[in-house]
């Protein structure tokens, strides 16, 4: 299946004899992929589209900046966890009703956001809502494999990477246009609600559009692993994300403690399931490959910098530099254009390179980020504005796009076609985790560097040293004083993991086959 730096293994048939399921044109079988790839879509929008509102959405429910980290990391975290689960039940039940069930509740947990009346119940529903995005993204998945021909499966999965990139990076601008059209207190409402309409034509279409296929595996689901594995990964999260706001007392590093420990167990329950015979949740003999260990890594990795830097450019946009959610939005431009010529050039690329490819990707976005934190570093925070971040943004963009379509078929491809489909869903989990990880790890510097406790006394004392003709005037300085150090610290953590996610492509194949998802 693949050219690996290791010894080839035995000639093996790439995929298994495949016919159209009943009734399913190459007509209706695009048309069923693009409804799929509209559940897709939305639950991509809502891992960035909700960055440029967390200033808005601190004022209007009074959250403190742990609840904006959990917001979005508790969204990536409960979808990372039920993809596994959610493709064994589509293999058991029907992928279809599996990504109805789930689109529903996705759609209905949207609307629960926009509702939301403080920072506990708004973190709530954002879980929700990533459950049911990881309920029905698997889906996605699969049909691409069992609606198209091994040989047409290229096209679709490009078509796929595209709008997983493209909806990460548009989230910004989306949310940035809602906010401006409809103001703060609406705005940040509409965010969320922006997904009902939609929600509910996807789901009309989704009852009459996509065939009822069912791939027939009866598979465990493996409760106790999924159990071990969000308890011990929450146990990690909330003493990252809620240290730095209390203090770091000693519960905080017993819960990280008690996060390894349970890490641990899971992983030891996993293999003693393996050895009696039954599916767990992650097969351990996926990481007797080195090269699929070091994928793994290389995922959590890269998803970790991806992600975090809408994170940081939207709050020291808005919140240090008094921008609007549109301005904030807008700077992002560049970084969405880029990504989606990377995307569209991406399978060319691989195919032309193949591991080269994600080593230009993963090249350009630490190049990009590194651009953008020597421009915080060097540039006084007044003369800071959207044409320095340009060219920036757009090279990251760009190397971003060349990353995202591919990376899961060359981590895949490291692994014995038996478990592709395994592999496939742990890859999907381990990005999702990595978005949570990097935006704990990174908010948790970016808040501690800025100190926001001391703002107070800081523009009392600009103030009264009388170099300011009001106080928004002195307000404006202090704040900016303290988000652009802390921004710029913040994101020389995310090069440093681009860094590392360059790093790592060198244990990936040099070569997998490209037509398509894993057979």
């Amino acid at each position: 299946m693949s050219d690996s730096t290791t010894a080839e293994p035995p000639a093996r048939t790439p995929y298994p004899t495949w016919t159209a399921p009943p009734g399913v044109t190459p007509r209706r079988a695009w048309a069923a992929f693009a409804v799929l790839l509209i559940g897709a879509f939305m639950s991509l929008l809502d891992t960035t589209i909700v960055n440029v509102a967390l200033p808005t959405i601190r004022d209007a429910i009074d959250a403190d900046e742990a609840t904006l980290a959990w917001i979005i990391s508790g969204y990536a975290l409960a979808f990372g966890l039920a993809l596994i689960p959610a493709g064994r039940l589509g293999d058991r039940f029907g992928h279809k009703w599996v990504f109805f069930t789930g689109l529903a509740i996705f759609t209905a947990a949207s609307l629960w956001c926009g509702l939301a009346q403080g920072p506990v119940e708004l973190i709530i529903a954002r879980v929700v809502q990533g459950l049911g995005g990881g309920i029905f993204f698997p889906a996605v998945t699969a049909f691409g494999q069992l609606l198209f021909a091994p040989q047409k499966r290229g096209a679709a999965f490009g078509v796929m990477g595209a709008v997983i990139g493209v909806s990460t990076a548009l989230g910004p601008i989306v949310g940035g246009l809602l906010i401006e059209a409809l103001g703060d207190e609406t705005g940040w409402r509409w965010i969320f609600a922006v997904n009902i309409p939609i929600g509910v034509v996807a789901l009309v279409l989704a009852a009459t559009v996509i065939p009822a296929v069912k791939a027939g595996q009866k598979a465990a689901t493996d409760l106790v692993g999924l159990l071990l594995l969000a308890a011990g990964l929450t146990a990690l999260l909330v003493p990252l994300i809620q240290g730095q706001d209390e203090g770091w007392p000693l519960w905080t590093f017993l819960s990280l403690a008690g996060g390894v420990v349970l890490l641990v167990a899971f992983w030891f329950w996993e293999s003693a399931l393996a050895r009696r015979g039954v599916v767990p949740l992650v097969p351990p003999r996926l990481f007797a490959h080195p090269q699929f260990t070091g994928g793994t890594v290389l995922a959590l990795v890269y998803f970790a910098a991806f992600t975090s830097i809408f994170f940081v450019i939207a709050l020291l946009w808005q919140a240090g530099l008094g921008h609007t959610a549109l301005e904030s939005g807008l700077v992002t431009i560049p970084f969405a254009i880029g990504n989606i010529v990377g995307a569209a050039t991406s399978d060319r690329l691989a195919q032309r390179l193949g591991r080269g490819v994600l080593l230009l990707g993963t090249a350009l976005v630490a190049v990009g980020l590194a651009a953008v934190w020597l421009v915080l570093e060097l540039v006084p925070a007044a003369d800071l504005n959207n044409w320095l971040l340009l060219a920036p943004l757009l090279v990251a963009g760009i190397g971003n796009g060349f990353f995202i379509a591919p990376n899961a078929r060359f981590i895949v491809a490291t692994v014995d076609g038996k478990d592709a489909g395994a592999a496939s869903g742990v890859i999907g989990t381990v990005q999702r985790i990595g978005s949570a990880i990097g935006i704990a790890v990174v908010s948790s510097v970016l808040f501690a560097v800025a100190d926001l406790g001391s703002v107070g006394d800081d523009i009392q004392a600009a103030m009264q040293s009388g170099d300011f003709s009001s106080p928004d005037a002195a307000a404006a300085s202090v704040l900016a004083d303290h988000f652009v150090p802390a921004a710029t610290t913040a994101l020389a953590l995310s090069v440093a993991f681009a860094v590392i996610s360059f790093a790592l492509v060198w244990t990936l194949p040099k070569r997998v086959s490209l037509h398509g998802a894993p057979d």
